[in-house]
């Protein structure tokens, strides 16, 4: 998600049966397969797309060359395969998660777009997360997209991996999930945990003297995943520059989390530094 062909533009997102959801493209496919001004006929106004390697994109000259440079770069600097992983949508906003091939040591680049939806299904606006590390070795602070929702209440097994991530509470954390359930970090490839290192990694998150609370910025749950784009500013005992960034918990069948997925460039402590350990 989210490009849609122009048959489909101005009918509601709700309303779109199966066999028009499956004509809709993934943002990365349609970035690699149509051209710019097609693309941006889905905006339902001027384009709007905020990336961590470009920064801000606004308005129809921006957009066009900001799918040039991405196209150029899936055709040139990326080993070419783009994964689809899970999508989470409702009727106002939608969650694509991919997992992009990357050429050299570090096998993937794991990216999360996240696309607010007008009434009539169009676009509004588009936000691209992912961590630079596994392309350049180092974080960069992004800052915050959003302001903070203190409306948001999460319910069920995220609300209880927030509680536990907010106290710095491995059991807690754990508990969350089912007992096969598994954590990526934003860097993906081999910092994936299940089982005892899954324990263990967030031992070593928390080690820095406490837990991470996040501020809130807005929460999509469609009933198997919920996705909550949010600020870290926190880190245990420190405080760090404030950091937009989305996590999405996917469930089991239990009602409890079968994968977390975190998308985001924070540089952690020392202390709970995974690449360190």
């Amino acid at each position: 998600m989210p490009w849609f062909p122009d048959t489909l533009v101005g009918q509601a997102l709700a309303d779109l049966d199966e066999r028009r959801e499956t004509e809709r493209q993934w943002f990365y496919d349609g970035i690699q397969a149509r051209p710019a001004d097609e693309l941006a006929r889905s905006f339902a106004g001027e384009p709007l797309v905020d990336d961590p390697r470009h920064g801000r994109v606004e308005g129809h000259d921006a957009f066009a060359e900001y799918v040039e440079t991405t196209r150029a770069w899936l055709r040139d600097e990326t080993a070419g395969a783009v994964e689809r992983v899970h999508l989470t949508a409702t009727p106002s906003r939608a969650i694509a998660e991919v997992s992009i091939a990357l050429r050299g040591e570090h096998p993937e680049l794991p990216v999360a777009i996240v696309s607010d939806h007008a009434a009539d299904g169009r676009i509004k606006a588009i936000r691209v997360y992912h961590s630079l590390w596994p392309l350049t070795g180092s974080h960069q602070v992004r800052a915050p997209l959003l302001e903070g929702d203190p409306s948001i209440v999460l319910q069920g097994a995220p609300a209880d991996y927030q509680r536990g991530l907010a106290a710095g509470d491995a059991d807690a954390v754990v508990a969350a999930f089912e007992p096969d359930g598994e954590v990526r970090e934003p860097a993906g490839g081999p910092y994936r945990y299940a089982g005892e290192a899954h324990r263990r990694i967030y031992e070593i998150q928390f080690a820095n003297g406490g837990g991470i609370p996040l501020t809130f910025c807005t929460a999509t749950d469609d009933g198997v995943a919920c996705a909550i784009e949010y600020i870290c500013d926190r880190w245990g005992k420190d405080a760090i520059p404030p950091q937009a960034g989305v996590a999405v918990y996917e469930r089991g069948d239990t009602g409890l989390l079968r994968a977390a997925r975190i998308y985001d460039d924070v540089t952690p402590p020392a202390a709970s530094d995974s690449s360190l350990q």
